[in-house]
């Protein structure tokens, strides 16, 4: 079975590079470039992984990820943050309850290794 992973970014520069990396590695890799995207695709499907930017159009990175885990169906799922600010992530990543972040622009070595550190 493969995992699954829900991008979360609207850069879409990133998003095809990223899900390229992430399929290379075996991964199946769904893109969704909102919040409200991602919420669409969430009523259907159940990823074992989430990557999110925290600077999106309409609902921001830390709003998705607080009602993420607060969600039943959803409050599992691994959620690591994309970011390009440098203001206290580990801190942020606390406060909405993400397992995890990445800065960008990231080495290719560290997104799958923190990818497999969540779902193998």
């Amino acid at each position: 079975m493969t995992n699954k992973i829900l991008l979360i970014e609207d850069e879409l520069d990133l998003v095809e590079v990223t899900k390229m990396r992430l399929k290379k590695s075996g991964y199946e890799v769904a893109g969704a470039l909102s919040g409200e995207e991602a919420f669409r695709f969430l009523q259907k499907d159940i990823p074992d992984l989430i990557l999110l930017d925290l600077l999106l159009p309409g609902m921001q990175g830390e709003e998705i990820c607080k009602k993420l885990k607060c969600d039943d169906r959803l409050k599992t799922i691994p959620v690591i943050l994309f970011t390009a600010s440098a203001s206290d992530i580990p801190k942020v990543v606390r406060e909405v309850g993400a397992d995890d972040y990445i800065m960008k622009p990231f080495e290719p070595e560290e997104l799958l290794s923190k990818v497999k550190k969540f779902i193998g």
